[in-house]
């Protein structure tokens, strides 16, 4: 069980350094990366080490130059990280507020297509709290975008982060799933082993699209007609939807802080969930920014009463 959250609301970093080595999904480059313990404050950032000057970027949303199919972010020099998603949203849900993430190529290896190893790894080695106390974003007025049959909102919450999301597709086995997690006191176990997936028809349009070059039945669910093609079936029975969960964790990550708010979304991906934040931090009325008072206070206890607005 991964239930660590927001229960201690001091800022959190690693231990020590972890290393990571696969393949990215997109680009079928080896990749090696380290994500590296930082001080308070000081967010995550990413570190092109391949590169000599101009290799820093930071995941933020104005960064992102792209969300086809994966978040990819760029600095004003146009040095890129892609398939950013599963790593930020481990780091979310495990509330690590600071790290470096070293890489030598432009795409986050992809693993086994899920969050589980991140999140196996990160637990494995633990975490330093600071004295520092964390800051969360809370969501003053509901924001909603449509487009065609895909919409998402946030809107307030008390206490938590809501994520209600619905998938629909005329594949039979995938069909229509819908799933509502909360992600400060839920077991977010289904939610970091669900892998990413694609249809055995799209292969071929992904590939002649230079995407998906690394994909192969070790990081993903490839789903023929009605028939799992990987030798291991589904590792959940909402694994799907939960996939996208995981990939609207990670990129809500992008704001920088946690967020207090609840979000509801019916098809969307990476590019709605963007211009969702981007169209919330348009209008300074619909957020404020706190920082928690106490140490440590069980999560579902914060209210304005002992929130000190720094907006």
């Amino acid at each position: 069980m991964y239930l660590l959250g927001m229960s201690i609301l001091n800022q959190k970093t690693l231990k020590k350094e972890v290393k990571f080595e696969g393949i990215g999904l997109h680009t079928g480059k080896k990749a090696t990366m380290t994500v590296l313990p930082s001080g308070p404050n000081t967010g995550i950032s990413f570190k092109r080490i391949d590169l000599k000057k101009n290799n820093i970027v930071l995941p933020n949303i104005y960064n992102v130059s792209n969300a086809t199919l994966c978040t990819t972010i760029s600095n004003e020099n146009g040095v890129s990280i892609s398939t950013i998603e599963h790593l930020m949203g481990a780091l979310f849900g495990l509330g690590v507020d600071n790290a470096i993430i070293e890489i030598n190529s432009k795409e986050v290896p992809i693993m086994d297509g899920s969050a589980k190893l991140f999140v196996e790894k990160f637990l494995d080695i633990g975490f330093d709290t600071s004295e520092t106390p964390i800051k969360l974003i809370k969501i003053n007025n509901k924001v909603s975008i449509e487009e065609g049959t895909k919409y998402i909102s946030i809107g307030k919450s008390n206490v938590s982060l809501d994520i209600d999301f619905e998938i629909q597709y005329s594949n039979s086995l995938i069909g229509n799933q819908q799933n509502k997690i909360n992600v400060y006191e839920d077991d977010l176990s289904n939610i970091y082993n669900s892998r990413t997936f694609c249809l055995y028809e799209d292969i071929e349009k992904l590939r002649n699209m230079g995407l998906a070059k690394g994909g192969s039945l070790d990081n993903a669910i490839v789903v023929k007609n009605k028939e799992i093609l990987n030798k291991e079936k589904l590792r959940n029975k909402l694994e799907f939807v939960n996939h996208k969960i995981l990939d609207c964790m990670g990129d809500l990550y992008l704001s920088g802080y946690k967020i207090v708010g609840s979000i509801k979304c019916s098809q969307g991906g990476h590019s709605l969930t963007n211009k969702l934040l981007r169209k919330v931090f348009a209008e300074k009325r619909n957020f404020s920014v706190f920082e928690i008072k106490e140490k440590t206070l069980p999560h579902t206890y914060i209210d304005k009463s002992i929130l000190k607005s720094i907006a």
